[in-house]
């Protein structure tokens, strides 16, 4: 008899495609106390010590109840994700990205000297290692980044009012405003913490490029930290989120591990507490795909969220 087949130790030669499982599984360590909890249409597999004691209980939910097969489960969630999936995508791509690239490339005339002045001192030749070790000078972004980043500055002093920033580092000098002030900022952004086209922070971060959005980020890091701090935490609408953490990504694939460490080290230390910026990153992300589930509920199944079916 051969060893048993486990997600580990697949037979490739029934299942080919296993040797990628291990890529796509998730592993999670129960201890004493712990409980984990698997979604109906999961695939798993549970290995144990030697001694071990452990309760498991199964249910049905209302929504699977009524399906005959055991693998509709599975089926559904398959379905469902890519159907979400479609949905993310198409929340993103409501607007015209030529249009929208247009307009954040033009300087305004608030910020025309601020850009010919780039222009006449910009050093093409600076590494990125330079721009991940040192303090970024203004001069030395390119003119997309430099506008991008003087338009991120203008919107928090606007909607958040950061204290005053008249010196370049702000790292002890901003003061931030009274929780009343941060919730009438927050509510500026509720009609379109989901739309792409009337979001101001969620257009610019869209339009740039993964690199040019990680210098932007590292000079603001370097030169304007509360700043950046308080418009992770506080502006950063779900569609931004969103953005955001797929540029991260794409930003993962071009860089080498050691910039990449470097990076994220940059942008995360600039906050006191740095999980509750990956939690606001998180959150945005969550409360973005949830809207997306949300309308593919509605599209597609007639279902309300709250699982009553509706009237049609």
């Amino acid at each position: 008899m051969g060893r048993p087949q486990t997600t580990e130790r697949p037979d490739l030669s029934v299942h080919p495609r296993a040797d990628r499982v291990m890529e796509y599984s998730q592993k999670v360590i129960l201890h004493a106390g712990d409980a984990l909890f698997i979604p109906e249409g999961w695939f798993h597999q549970v290995d144990s010590d030697n001694l071990t004691i452990a309760v498991n209980f199964w249910w049905r939910s209302e929504m699977m109840s009524t399906m005959p097969e055991h693998m509709d489960a599975y089926y559904l969630r398959r379905i469902l994700k890519r159907l979400t999936d479609k949905e993310m995508n198409e929340m993103l791509h409501m607007v015209s990205t030529v249009k929208m690239a247009n307009t954040i490339g033009q300087p305004n005339n608030g910020n025309a000297d601020l850009v010919e002045h780039l222009d006449q001192n910009y050093d093409s030749k600076i590494s990125k290692a330079t721009m991940l070790k040192e303090k970024i000078m203004l001069h030395e972004l390119e003119p997309l980044a430099l506008q991008s980043l003087h338009e991120l500055i203008s919107i928090v002093h606007e909607r958040v009012n950061v204290g005053n920033q008249s010196q370049p580092n702000d790292s002890t000098s901003a003061n931030y405003p009274e929780m009343g002030e941060k919730d009438e900022a927050k509510k500026t952004f509720q009609a379109n913490i989901f739309n792409l086209e009337e979001n101001p922070v969620a257009s610019i971060l869209w339009n740039l490029q993964p690199l040019t959005l990680q210098s932007v980020f590292l000079a603001m890091a370097h030169n304007f930290p509360r700043t950046l701090e308080a418009l992770i935490l506080h502006l950063l609408s779900p569609v931004g989120a969103e953005i955001l953490t797929r540029k991260f990504d794409e930003m993962d694939q071009l860089t080498a591990e050691e910039d990449r460490n470097q990076f994220y080290q940059i942008f995360y230390g600039v906050f006191d507490d740095q999980f509750a910026a990956m939690d606001a990153l998180l959150n945005g992300k969550e409360s973005f795909a949830l809207q997306a589930y949300q309308n593919v509920l509605d599209k597609y199944l007639v279902i309300n969220f709250d699982g009553a079916k509706s009237l049609v």
